[in-house]
């Protein structure tokens, strides 16, 4: 890519950032060289290596690579035979400790259900080598410290120094408490690596030693005694034994790491390049990027793009395309509509694609490989090479036509401007006319009805404008393709003050063609304006829609399934019921005929008897069937039912009450026990079922409808349940029970009563609420409720 089109675009920007995430020396190199690829192939590589970084740091967060460490200088010392200095062999083993951290992130977990992606081989090709490293931070503590148990001769020497300098100190501190009075201070201070002792001058004479140093003032000396120097004489001795001794462990370190240069070359080169990639992939999480699709054909297709450079909070999106049914698009509008950026979006775009960037831009954005990117935008007018701003843009104009091709994209800022407008519309459409020909991809900006015009009656070439509030003087920044846009000169100087005879003389001024293309433009944009609303009104309309059917789906499928479960239910305890009787009546019919057989009963009439009860208990099994048995009914009259009924549900076969009567369709609500269901009257029958009379009302008007209430297995759903005193395991089964009645009973609420003691119950049925989907939430009882011994349980 030219480097002009680099610098125009803003690209040197955007590698700024990049760099400024990169967590090491290398790593932020690689990313300050990072220039666009026109090869398809490098492309999808690097955008996958990309968005396979972005997927990793979502899953297991950020991978610091900051402490690599460029060791190559260190490479080619070991490679000659040098040993190396304790900052060189710490830079070593911070790289193998970042290699084997790295190593640790690569590795997927057998839990995991994580594919394997582009980054899989680098993690795997890492080689930590913990043996030499850990040999390393064993021998070097710090950058000024060796560990004594580096080798056995650095132990045994400073073992010796701290002999000697025990000593030394014994000896100084017995001089010193007996020459108190001859020193200017009772401390012991070091001279040019020798123990002394701070004599003050007039009495030099009477410490007998070897003088150092004087004080600025000359008032103290620092005198070493005759009784320490030789002790000091063979401290330096093992100092420099010491020295000799650690250059020896930094050799043996050295030569460990011989077999492994190029191991650790290698590794150099994959941290290096992780590095990079999570650079790219943090630059694409604070941009909030995706990875675009690439193509070869020359489209561009970018959907809801900002501006990277631009405030994320205050940065309008844009769509636009180009190079399917048109490769020249031009941009019209007012100044400071947004037509620049739109321009410089484009163009940077693709160098960041191309680059192996992702782009701030919604999912299946589409670009295409340029082998050049020109762009011919901003004031390049030069003051030293005599060039005015229509000669600059002509001389970058010149420069562009003589290198684009078909593989090229090409934009444009207020093409032909700074000259003559007839003139300037004239080569503006020559020059458009010329690329449009070579079938290069082509975005321009323009104020020129000319170029209006070519675009409407040119194939291939195509309008576009930037949307602007004539009432509020705003730009929105929104992009129109299909719509040229107006200049709106007039609109503006009106709002600003000018006065309308001014304005009205300037229209008078402007041909008839020109301002009826003008009013053209006007008309179809307030066209557009209106069915916009109207769409987006009716995409409202459409959401709103689909999410009340949803719902109504929703909620019809859990009520056909807690029915179903219900009916289920009923049946398999009619059929148990169903099978201890005959049990029983077995048992019974078994037992009389011992005793007939015992007495001399006619067992033959017995065995009738036996029979006829079978029949019976066939009869009622067949009742209790859920199969549903077609048979002729009474039709009820609407106008004779009263709530409270007994009726039979005949799809159901259930008996309940009605609950309310029946609307203008015949449809109303029956309960059948803890089931409250909405029925049609073709599907009732009225059924004769004693009244029982509700406690507290006056015996006396028994008579009356009103006085008997139609009992029904819903009434004996209770508020709560008591639990006390059972195991978890035995409260569970209960507990379920009771609120699948309660839920279907329609009750909001209920208590659960467990009891304080030792809490396991009460762990026990939260754990076990937290499951059930049709529980809202629960909370212990508060004040006056029950306290910790109670649970409140809330239905959805």
């Amino acid at each position: 890519m030219n480097k002009k089109a680099l610098k125009t675009l803003e690209y040197e920007k955007i590698i700024s950032q990049l760099t400024e995430y990169a967590g090491s020396a290398p790593g932020k190199l690689l990313c300050k060289n990072l220039v666009p690829s026109s090869d398809l192939n490098e492309i999808r590589q690097a955008q996958a290596e990309t968005s396979d970084a972005v997927t990793r740091v979502r899953m297991k967060g950020n991978l610091s690579l900051s402490g690599v460490r460029d060791i190559r200088d260190s490479l080619k010392r070991l490679e000659i035979g040098s040993a190396l200095s304790i900052p060189e062999l710490l830079s070593i083993s911070s790289l193998l400790t970042v290699c084997a951290r790295a190593r640790a992130y690569g590795r997927h977990d057998v839990s995991e259900e994580f594919p394997d992606d582009s980054l899989d081989e680098m993690f795997r090709e890492l080689e930590p080598l913990t043996p030499e490293n850990n040999e390393i931070k064993r021998c070097i503590l710090s950058e000024d410290e060796v560990a004594d148990d580096a080798s056995p001769g650095l132990h045994r020497v400073r073992r010796s120094m701290s002999t000697i300098n025990d000593r030394i100190h014994t000896q100084l501190n017995s001089v010193l408490n007996s020459c108190r009075t001859y020193l200017q201070d009772a401390v012991i201070t070091m001279r040019d690596g020798r123990y002394c002792l701070p004599v003050k001058a007039e009495y030099k004479g009477q410490v007998n030693g070897m003088v150092h140093d004087q004080s600025a003032t000359g008032s103290t000396l620092f005198i070493e005694p005759m009784a320490v120097i030789q002790l000091n004489n063979e401290l330096r001795t093992l100092e420099i034994q010491e020295q000799k001794e650690i250059e020896a462990v930094l050799a043996t370190l050295s030569e460990r790491l011989v077999p492994y240069t190029e191991v650790l070359a290698i590794n150099l080169q994959l941290l290096t390049h992780l590095d990079f990639v999570f650079a790219k992939a943090a630059l694409s999480r604070h941009y909030k990027g995706s990875e675009p699709i690439f193509n070869t054909e020359g489209r561009i297709h970018i959907k809801d793009g900002r501006h990277p450079l631009l405030d994320p909070q205050k940065a309008v999106p844009i769509t636009i395309w180009l190079g399917q049914d048109f490769d020249l698009l031009i941009v019209t509008g007012p100044n400071t509509g947004g037509k620049t950026v739109s321009l410089k979006t484009v163009g940077l775009f693709t160098l960041m694609g191309q680059a192996g960037l992702h782009i701030p831009a919604f999912d299946g954005s589409e670009l295409a490989v340029f082998d050049e990117v020109f762009a011919d935008i901003g004031d390049e007018q030069s003051i030293e090479q005599s060039l005015s701003t229509f000669s600059a843009h002509m001389t970058s104009i010149v420069d562009i036509l003589g290198k684009a091709d078909s593989h090229s994209l090409c934009l444009f800022d207020e093409l032909g401007a700074g000259t003559d407008p007839t003139e300037g519309a004239a080569l503006a459409i020559a020059v458009l006319n010329f690329l449009h020909n070579m079938k290069c991809r082509t975005m321009a900006t323009t104020h020129y009805s000319e170029l209006k015009v070519y675009a409407l009656s040119t194939p291939g070439v195509e309008n576009a404008c930037c949307e602007f509030d004539v009432q509020t003087l705003r730009p929105t920044y929104r992009l129109l393709i299909g719509v040229p846009g107006k200049s709106n000169a007039f609109a503006i100087a009106s709002r600003l003050g000018l006065p309308d005879y001014i304005i009205e003389d300037a229209k008078s001024h402007i041909e008839t063609e020109d301002e009826t293309f003008e009013d053209v433009i006007s008309r179809l944009e307030e066209s557009r304006v209106t069915i916009e609303k109207e769409r987006e009104e009716i995409q409202s309309y459409k959401a709103e829609i689909a999410s009340l059917k949803s719902r109504l789906e929703q909620k019809e499928e859990r009520f056909d399934e807690r029915k179903d479960k219900m009916i289920r239910s009923a049946n398999e305890e009619a059929q148990r019921i169903l099978r201890q009787a005959k049990e029983t009546a077995d048992r019974t019919i078994k037992n009389i005929n011992k005793l007939a057989a015992s007495s001399g009963v006619d067992t033959r009439a017995l065995e009738a008897e036996r029979t006829k009860i079978r029949e019976n208990l066939k009869k009622v099994d067949s009742k209790l069937s859920l199969k549903q048995e077609s048979k002729p009914h009474k039709a009820i009259n609407p106008k004779t039912l009263r709530l409270g009924d007994s009726v039979r549900v005949l799809s159901m076969n259930l008996k309940g009450t009605i609950s309310s009567l029946p609307d203008a369709q015949g449809n109303l609500f029956v309960q059948m026990g803890i089931l409250r269901s909405k029925v049609n009257l073709n599907d009732l029958e009225l059924i004769q079922e004693n009244s029982i009379s509700a406690p507290g009302l006056d015996t006396r008007r028994k008579g009356s409808g009103s006085s008997s209430i139609k009992m029904s297995k819903s009434s004996t759903v209770s508020m709560e349940i008591n639990l006390l005193g059972k195991t978890v395991d035995e409260a569970i089964p209960e507990l379920d029970k009771y609120l699948d009645d309660a839920y279907i009973a329609h009750l909001p609420q209920v208590r659960v009563v467990h009891g304080k003691g030792t809490g396991a119950l009460r762990a026990g049925i939260h754990r076990h609420l937290k499951k059930l989907k049709y529980v809202k939430e629960f909370h212990l009882g508060g004040f006056g409720e029950g306290d910790a011994g109670v649970t409140i349980v809330v239905f959805k």
